[in-house]
Formats: structure tokens, sequence, C-alpha cells
């Protein structure tokens, strides 16, 4: 696959988790235009304003995570970073435990993190949580997120992914062969196990 199909593939993963917020939004105004009962339109000013809050947050994470994020060499603060992730999950059935010093990292490592904090959320089909660890050294790349919760697991397609075992076939497929990418440019070992009950991923 050359890049241009690659970024296709992206593109397209992009606009798919944008869809259903952007949609929830505009079906809430068409309930506020026509709309003239007070609790109706109470109910689709909610949807308006959760869904807009939604549709924000995934592209904050995203412009981030799938985007090109600076200049070659450029730094990202981990405590930003947290807070994409953290608003990325807010209401939804995963819960994030955030445990990361406020110290500056490679954009790659950085992206590294949030990519692998999207697929461990993946991982927990009924919900969870996922904590995120990393060192108290800025000099020391690494970290470890766990996934949590009834019924996590890893798809073995992801798993193949993350260990460059596959290649892309459609734009739900593209996140993890991504991460692979930006795994294997920052040399980060980055390794993924499973048990009952929580899904584990470490890097460095």
């Amino acid at each position: 696959m050359n890049d241009l199909e690659f970024s296709a593939f992206l593109v397209s993963r992009v606009c798919h988790d944008l869809v259903s917020p952007l949609g929830a939004v505009v079906n809430g105004l068409e309930v506020l235009e026509d709309e003239r009962d007070h609790a109706m339109r109470a109910n689709a000013l909610k949807v308006v304003t959760s869904s807009a809050a939604q549709a924000l947050a995934r592209l904050q994470f995203m412009r981030i995570a799938f985007g090109a994020a600076g200049s070659a060499g450029a730094e990202l603060d981990l405590g930003e970073v947290g807070r994409l992730v953290k608003e990325l999950f807010e209401g939804s059935k995963v819960a994030l435990h955030w445990e990361a010093p406020r110290v500056n990292w490679p954009k790659d490592w950085a992206k590294l993190v949030m990519n692998t904090a999207l697929i461990a959320a993946d991982c927990l089909p009924r919900g969870g949580t996922v904590q995120i660890e990393t060192g108290p050294d800025p000099a020391v790349m690494g970290f470890k997120i766990v996934a949590a919760g009834q019924g996590a697991r890893v798809v073995e397609d992801v798993e193949r992914a993350l260990k460059g075992e596959t290649a892309v076939s459609d734009a739900r497929g593209v996140q993890p062969v991504l991460t692979w990418r930006l795994a294997k440019g920052v040399n980060a070992g980055l390794t993924v196990a499973a048990r009952e009950g929580r899904v584990e991923f470490t890097a460095g």
C-alpha cells in the first residue's frame, strides 16, 4: 500500500468518527426548529450540546493523534495529551486514569500514547477503565496502558496490526496500523498482552 492509499483510509476514519455526532447535531437542530413543546426543545438542546462537544473532542484528539502536530522535532505537553484523551472518553462507558507528569515528549511518542489509548478503549466492549502510566523521567520514553473491564479483549486483526503483520484493508483497520508505524518509527517495542478481564500495552 502506498502513502496515498494509506492517507485516504485515514481520512475515511476521521470522517466516520465525526458523522455520528454531527448527524445528531443536525437532527437536534431540526427538532428545535419545528418543535414547540418546551420539554422536547430542552431535550433537543441537550442532544445538540452534548453531540457538538463530542464532535469537538474527537476532532481535537484526531488533529493531534492522526495529524502532523507541528514541525519535525516538535514536542507535546503530556498534560495536554491527557486532557484530549479524557475529553474523548467523556460520555462513554470508559473511564480514564491518567498517571503521567506534566512534561514534554517528542510528538511521535505523544501520538503513540494517544493512539494506543484509543485501541485500549476499543478493547472494552462493555466499558471499564483505561489506566495510563508514564515514567517520571521525561528523558526516558515509555508507558504502560491497561484496559480493564468485563469482556476485555484485543481483536486478532488489531493484535496482528500492532505487530506489523497485516496491511490496511478498510478505514477501521487503519488506526492500529498507524499505531504500529508510530511505534516502529520511535523504536518503542510496543507489546500487547491479554488475560482475563484486562489487556496491557507496554512501550519503551
